[in-house]
């Protein structure tokens, strides 16, 4: 399984949220698993965005398709997205 991690600053959370949440079905049909939101504790609108997906192809195609970035645009995301991608490689407990 394949991680892709979207860092990006928002103008405002609920309105970023409010369209990620509209945008689920796109997600799960480019073959996203799910995955967990994480937002900066002293700035709501630094969103974190970890989400796992079927094969690495399939993340790498959805992060450089033109509707993930007229969503981002329309949810209101500033600036340039950290993306990274990453390969599950096992494991641990605390």
């Amino acid at each position: 399984m394949a991680t892709l991690i979207i860092r990006h600053t928002v103008k405002d959370f609920p309105t970023w949220k409010s369209a990620f949440d509209q945008h689920a079905t796109a997600r799960k049909t480019a073959g996203c698993k799910g995955g967990e939101l994480f937002h900066d504790q002293a700035n709501p609108n630094d969103v974190t965005v970890v989400m796992r997906w079927d094969n690495q192809q399939n993340a790498q195609a959805f992060a450089q398709s033109p509707d993930l970035k007229a969503v981002m645009e329309k949810a209101g995301v500033t600036g340039q997205p950290q993306v990274r991608f990453l390969n599950d490689v096992g494991r641990f407990n605390a």
